[in-house]
């Protein structure tokens, strides 16, 4: 038998695709969960009641009804308006009735055979568009005129438009279309129900013989090293997997779980791998010669848990509010009374280091010139860009002093 796990939404999953609406999924009204895997789904209805327009493209859901079902949530959907459900399981339309605004239902390639379940799409009575291509019922000789006749309310049926000569000709025909239909339907259900069995049978088969495999491989370990056990079984996995991929098989729901079946457990194979060779050899720490090792493991400290303050006398480093180190700083004496007098040490102070010696100058060997007043400064006028000098005026009383009698005298 296949075995019995599902994958679920879950609001941790809504919430990653709600991104567009802030994660806010109360007030969500579109979402979009294609290519996840979902078998089941539960509790959307409670979580996103204003949804509107709902993606379930690329996925497993094998019903629209039942205990694996879509209209536990779905079809409590009052405002939904749009439904895409291609590419899963459905093998019958049911249950859809609760969805009173629904316009447009997408289930391009699934597997309805059962084209008489299109009637419970009567209470739909805003639907428009409906999307039924590549499923077995297409096959079936009448298939459009009994889907166009049996809901009225179609305007549009495999993205082709409905008009209204077509409405009124498969209304005329509908009593031998349906009959038809009936038939090749009852001869597609018997069809399915041997198939189903044949799948059946031909997995309780491969199921034997993984068992057979799995006991000689136990067998073959038991009498070689771990080496080489793994070697073999990485060549046994391998050579499953092509055996898989070269079987042919037919396009059924079965078919489709069983690959992704056999994808999930490649995959976590090789992740359990790739976690087993990621794996710290055992550290030792005593060799066999009886020493022991002294190991220095890199660890790494949160910023906030240090502290340091710099003064001009002392140093104080504090590691997660502990004083690990503080240096006191020895002043620079300028004078003989100076260096004399002993400076008290600081009462924090666990360690001192000396200054070092450094060379100085004589200070009566220094330039002793001073070239700051070899220019005069004059008094500056105005400000700005240019500043203008105001030229010193001649004294009347000085020796060099001409009086101009074309000047008229200052008027007081």
């Amino acid at each position: 038998m296949l075995l019995n796990f599902f994958f679920l939404i879950t609001e941790t999953l809504i919430r990653q695709r709600a991104e567009h609406n802030n994660c806010e999924i109360f007030s969500l009204e579109e979402i979009s969960l294609h290519q996840q895997e979902i078998e089941r789904i539960e509790h959307i209805d409670k979580w996103c009641r204003d949804l509107k327009i709902v993606y379930f493209q690329n996925n497993l859901i094998p019903k629209i009804g039942g205990f694996i079902c879509l209209t536990e949530n779905v079809g409590r959907l009052k405002k939904l308006e749009y439904l895409n459900l291609a590419l899963n399981n459905i093998e019958r339309i049911e249950n859809l009735d609760g969805c009173e605004f629904l316009k447009k239902l997408d289930l391009t390639v699934n597997f309805v055979g059962e084209l008489t379940s299109v009637e419970s799409l009567k209470h739909n009575v805003h639907l428009h568009e409906l999307f039924l291509v590549g499923n077995p019922c297409c096959e079936f000789d009448g298939y459009r005129k009994f889907v166009i006749a049996t809901l009225p309310q179609l305007k549009s049926l495999d993205g082709k438009e409905i008009t209204r000569s077509e409405q009124i000709q498969a209304l005329q025909d509908y009593p031998v279309v349906q009959q038809r239909v009936v038939e090749q339907q009852q001869a597609y259900i018997l069809k399915r129900a041997k198939e189903k069995h044949v799948l059946q049978k031909n997995l309780e088969e491969k199921e034997n013989n993984k068992l057979d495999h799995g006991q000689n491989t136990e067998n073959k370990q038991s009498n070689s090293n771990g080496e080489d056990d793994k070697d073999q079984k990485n060549v046994d996995e391998d050579e499953m997997n092509r055996k898989f991929w070269e079987e042919p098989t037919q396009y059924t729901p079965e078919s489709r779980l069983e690959v992704h079946r056999h994808i999930e457990k490649i995959r976590k194979f090789k992740d359990k791998d790739k976690n087993w060779n990621k794996q710290k050899p055992r550290r030792t720490l005593i060799t066999s010669e009886g020493r022991v090792l002294n190991v220095n493991e890199p660890k790494h400290m949160d910023t906030s848990l240090l502290d340091i303050d710099v003064q001009p006398t002392y140093v104080r480093v504090m590691v997660k509010r502990k004083t690990q180190e503080m240096v006191k700083a020895k002043p620079k004496s300028t004078s003989r009374t100076r260096s004399a007098t002993s400076t008290k040490p600081h009462p924090h102070v666990t360690r001192t280091i000396q200054d070092n010696e450094k060379l100085e100058v004589d200070p009566s060997k220094h330039l002793s010139i001073d070239l700051s007043n070899i220019v005069t400064e004059r008094k500056s006028v105005a400000q700005g860009p240019l500043k203008f000098q105001q030229q010193k005026m001649r004294e009347r009383n000085s020796a060099d002093f001409q009086d101009n009698p074309e000047v008229p005298p200052l008027m007081d």
